[in-house]
């Protein structure tokens, strides 16, 4: 098993075994790994990651449960659901908030299913009203701070549909500025202007398409 983590600009790995990927990259010199799991060795892991040398963490441990467990001790662990939303165009759904673009998610509320929490995130913040959830698409994780807080955020991704007709109406109390469909053939640019993780789940989708 194995998730990926977006600490800032770095990427994280925890893993119970080393993929033939992994493996690659075990042997870069911006890569640091440590295969021994306690609270020193993740401590060790955070300090290095932050170090402008380091690009790349690969945590080892035969027990992965275990090892998420311990790891995710370190952060307040926020869940949050989104969607990518295509309409009958094959067109999908981005928007653009604080210099970036998007796409639309939001924490998950108590009592709450995360499937709930995706299809109102994504009818809050973009004025849709007749969304329909397809299928589950991608788990990413991203740390960052609150405060004195750290955090680690869960985001449940679903592939979802809409129709091109309706109006949209960028939710401007979320920061969001533009809300546009794109045509799959136009996307890089979009990507390029996006955070790590939406680059990984337009990349999920794509692979997905062409299945």
């Amino acid at each position: 098993m194995q998730i990926k983590i977006h600490i800032n600009d770095k990427i994280l790995y925890l893993c119970n075994v080393l993929d033939q990927p992994l493996q690659t990259l075990l042997h870069h010199p911006e890569t640091v790994f440590i295969d021994e799991l306690n609270g020193h060795s993740v401590k060790a892991m955070l300090r290095e990651l932050t170090l402008p040398e380091i690009s790349t963490g690969i945590f080892l441990h035969q027990d992965f449960d275990e090892l998420k467990k311990v790891f995710f001790k370190k952060f307040e662990v926020v869940q949050a659901g989104g969607g990518l939303v295509t309409n009958e165009k094959n067109e999908v759904l981005m928007i653009f908030r604080r210099g970036f673009w998007d796409l639309p998610k939001g924490k998950r509320e108590t009592g709450e299913t995360i499937e709930d929490c995706a299809i109102r995130e994504v009818q809050e913040e973009t004025g849709l009203t007749q969304v329909t959830l397809k299928a589950p698409l991608q788990i990413t994780y991203h740390t960052y701070e609150l405060g004195t807080h750290h955090i680690l955020k869960e985001s449940h991704w679903f592939l979802m549909n809409a129709k091109a007709e309706e109006a949209l109406i960028p939710q401007t109390e979320e920061d969001i500025e533009k809300i546009t469909w794109v045509d799959p053939n136009d996307i890089d640019p979009y990507k390029e202007k996006a955070y790590a993780s939406i680059k990984e789940v337009l990349t999920a989708w794509r692979s997905e398409k062409a299945q």
